[in-house]
């Protein structure tokens, strides 16, 4: 039986979740029309709104549906330009929806720097926002490669003294780790359903009371008007009964630290180096490095054992390249040889153990590969 260990490009889908979009599919109806099934539907939509609120601590108001995590970014940061700044700062290791959709944006940007454990450097932010105030500052909740939690809350106040909005991608953090939408101090919050067990396709933005949001998607007057087109209901269902579900388990998400704390000392003998080590990071994620061992070949060799990760993010078409958030935390010698092995709801120790036997023999293989060449 093969082990599912990448549950930061998708978690598999909840029970719960599965059985809200069937019972979303069943009912039917557009949430636009007046209706009764128009009600149904709308009752589906305004369920679940309260539901991923709640996973975040926020008010049910505040979240706008749309497709995905992409999308969300796309609208918090368009909303930014739309209102007048004139810049935008962007975290070094944010995810490159984040990054493309500041470069999209039109205005200067720069890149905020990290520490070599991936943690963004609040000096350099206060720095510049004392000479060059009022810009929208991007920082991520949680690293997709690393798990590194960044220091949200901190940089949410040196923007908001600078007369600044800060947007955060919490995409990975949500369901991980208790989030609290009022105590970052976020102006805009970004989140997909896909990471939490529920459906692909389907995300929001929680948006606070000092955002201003301009729609990028016209046509319509859904979402009180913030993104035109007819509601995702069955992913829109099966979203809110996996934030549900999410924040119950998130006593269980936080266990698996133990686990992988288990597999990094495993191979840290092997001479692997456990990234972002020394920051705070998800409980059920590692990302770790062996000089002279290709991520690719690990990816492929554990592939072949049963055994699913991957070699970072998985936005980029199915490529295997070097990271840039490793490259970021000044260890691009260590960025071809990266892999990330990522839990959720229903990894076991089990799992995570026999990821590392797996990985022990196709290490122990290409060293004697390695050997055999040398002596050719």
């Amino acid at each position: 039986m093969s082990v599912y260990l990448d549950y930061n490009a998708t978690a598999k889908v909840r029970p719960e979740a599965a059985a809200a979009v069937a019972w979303a599919l069943e009912t039917g109806g557009n949430a636009s029309s007046v209706h009764a099934a128009g009600r149904a539907a709308r009752a589906i939509v305004e369920d679940a709104r309260g539901q991923v609120a709640a996973l975040v601590g926020a008010k049910a108001p505040s979240v706008i549906f749309v497709s995905g995590g992409a999308e969300a970014s796309a609208l918090a940061i368009g909303s930014a330009v739309a209102a007048g700044f004139e810049r935008i700062l962007v975290g070094a290791s944010e995810h490159d929806v984040v990054l493309e959709n500041v470069r999209a944006a039109g205005l200067p940007y720069e890149i905020w720097p990290v520490d070599e454990r991936g943690v963004a450097d609040l000096d350099w932010l206060a720095d510049r926002l004392r000479t060059e105030p009022r810009a929208q500052v991007c920082l991520m909740a949680a690293n997709n490669e690393t798990g590194v939690i960044q220091p949200v809350a901190e940089a949410a106040a040196l923007a908001r003294a600078a007369g600044g909005w800060l947007h955060v991608d919490a995409v990975q953090a949500a369901g991980k780790i208790e989030l609290d939408f009022a105590a970052t101090g976020a102006d805009t919050l970004a989140l997909s359903a896909h990471k939490l067990g529920g459906p692909q396709g389907v995300g929001a933005l929680v948006a606070g009371p000092r955002t201003t949001l301009s729609r990028q998607l016209h046509g319509g007057g859904q979402e009180r008007g913030y993104r035109a087109g007819t509601e995702n209901v069955p992913g829109i269902a099966g979203f809110g009964a996996a934030a549900k579900a999410a924040a119950a388990d998130l006593p269980a998400i936080a266990a698996q630290a133990a686990w992988r704390d288990g597999l990094a000392a495993a191979v840290a003998r092997a001479g692997a180096v456990a990234l972002g080590d020394g920051a705070p990071r998800l409980a059920q994620t590692l990302s770790y490095a062996t000089p002279g061992f290709p991520s690719e070949l690990q990816v492929m060799g554990l592939d072949l054992a049963g055994v699913m990760v991957s070699a970072g993010a998985a936005c980029s078409s199915g490529k295997v390249k070097p990271s840039r958030v490793i490259e970021a935390m000044g260890r691009p010698d260590l960025a071809p040889f990266a892999i990330r092995v990522s839990g959720g709801w229903a990894t076991t120790a089990a799992d995570w153990a026999r990821c590392g036997a797996a990985w022990a023999e196709i290490f122990d293989r290409h060293q004697a590969r390695r050997r055999a060449k040398a002596l050719a």
